[in-house]
């Protein structure tokens, strides 16, 4: 066999064996969110809207969190390829401080205010307190969130997949059990309903996260704990500088998505939880492009850290392809059985139909998803954290935010209004990919 091919599948290898567990991993926290909808749906549209509206609220509350662990990924794995595990452990050990501080100051406004953050979504005003309850204890329980993402990042980093995943998957289901106990009142609880999910979930994760913690500090991972009370400052630098941009960017996006899910919500209670559930849907084969796009970041960072930059160019460019495969391929399903999945969701007639549209539309977006997902994240994993922030940008003021304001003023239905989502994840595909192919990423630094 040619040296080509073999180094071609053994990049194909390396990224799908990166890339299956934290597909599953990804695959678990997605069906959490689903089965959260689930539960919610026979309390009817308002309890739907509802979660709807705190997984949202969340992942704005996450925003700074994810930009922490994009910063994690890229150091831990520069300095693991370059094998110097010391200072991946550093990188970790002044990570997770700095997470427990954001996952502190990020959770107050939903600790205290939670009716003043849900009433932007102007929705009525059953939705809104139970929304608001629901946010509550996700707020509550956010440092344990914030440390579960970074430690399993930085063991994702070492090429440890395996870790994370068993820990989440133990979390998921204690996760759902817990809500669907606490919100329906099996064996003579009280039901608590939209508040039992939030309380239920939030608190069986926070469970299993701290086991995960301990065990960490027992040293039985790759990454070993430092165990002194000060922090790296040269490193945490380094973290803030990578991670600002992918910061700003989460926290664009996650605005951008409150401000559209407030021009949906317009049309309609009804509408608006079709979109919800189209979102939850759709996440399924989002997340399976990010396993994917995990996969190359990682391999992307140890190779460019070993000094091979056209190994890490084929690393992205096997994400690619491997996320294009698994994510069409899933799509083609979803469109054909999108009838069945938006009755399975929700029994109101109308708001079926309106998911059923959605779900046609999410199918269309898939090559562009898996463009945005499986690229996006290896420009992150090479430290390249600006180009995605100004693609992503692009997208939602261009794509999105522009056109479905122009929507609304002309009075269009609910359907155009759901096709924004194409134009969106074009503009950033197209300018996702001229960047790859520039090179240019391989000029960022990471001291």
């Amino acid at each position: 066999m040619p040296a080509d091919s073999q180094d071609s599948g053994s990049t194909s290898r390396r990224v799908w064996q990166l890339a299956w567990p934290t597909i599953i991993s990804n695959l678990l926290f997605t069906t959490v969110g689903f089965l959260h909808i689930k539960i919610a749906s026979p309390l009817g549209a308002s309890a739907v809207a509802a979660v709807t509206t705190g997984h949202r609220v969340f992942f704005l509350i996450q925003a700074v969190l994810m930009g922490l662990s994009v910063a994690t990924a890229a150091v831990v794995a520069r300095n693991w390829g370059a094998q110097q595990p010391s200072e991946a452990a550093m990188a970790t050990w002044t990570s997770m401080a700095m997470a427990v501080f954001f996952g502190f100051v990020l959770g107050l406004p939903a600790l205290l205010v939670p009716e003043v953050i849900v009433g932007w979504f102007g929705l009525d005003a059953e939705t809104t307190a139970s929304a608001a309850s629901f946010i509550f204890w996700l707020g509550l329980f956010n440092v344990f969130s914030a440390l579960n993402t970074i430690l399993s990042t930085a063991l994702r980093s070492t090429g440890d997949v395996i870790t994370p995943l068993l820990f989440l998957f133990c979390s998921s289901v204690l996760n759902i059990i817990a809500a669907w106990v606490l919100a329906t009142g099996v064996g003579g609880l009280p039901a608590f309903g939209v508040q039992g999910i939030g309380l239920g979930g939030s608190a069986a994760a926070a469970i299993i996260t701290t086991v995960f913690i301990a065990i960490w500090w027992r040293g039985a991972f790759n990454i070993k704990p430092v165990k002194r009370l000060r922090i790296n400052v040269l490193t945490a630098r380094q973290l803030v500088s990578i991670g600002i941009p992918s910061v700003v960017e989460q926290g664009f996006v996650q605005t951008a998505f409150l401000v559209f899910f407030g021009l949906v919500a317009t049309y309609g209670t009804k509408a608006y939880a079709a979109y919800g559930i189209g979102i939850s849907l759709v996440s399924f084969s989002i997340v399976i492009g990010f396993g994917f796009g995990i996969a190359a970041a990682t391999l992307v960072g140890q190779q460019l850290g070993a000094g091979k930059p056209e190994l890490a160019m084929k690393a992205g460019w096997r994400g690619l392809r491997m996320a294009l495969i698994a994510m069409v391929s899933l799509s083609i399903v979803m469109a054909f059985y999108a009838g069945e999945l938006a009755t399975f969701m929700i029994e109101d007639t109308e708001a079926a139909e309106f998911t059923t549209a959605f779900i046609y539309v999410i199918a269309l977006c898939q090559p562009l998803m898996a463009v945005d997902a499986a690229i996006g994240g290896a420009l992150r994993g090479a430290g390249d954290t600006r180009f995605p922030l100004l693609a992503t940008v692009s997208g939602i003021m261009m794509g999105r935010l522009l056109p479905a304001s122009l929507i609304l003023m002309m009075e269009l239905s609910i359907y155009w209004m759901f096709l924004v989502m194409f134009l969106d994840y074009l503009i950033k595909a197209i300018l996702l990919l001229w960047r790859y192919r520039s090179r240019k990423w391989m000029q960022v630094k990471v001291r």
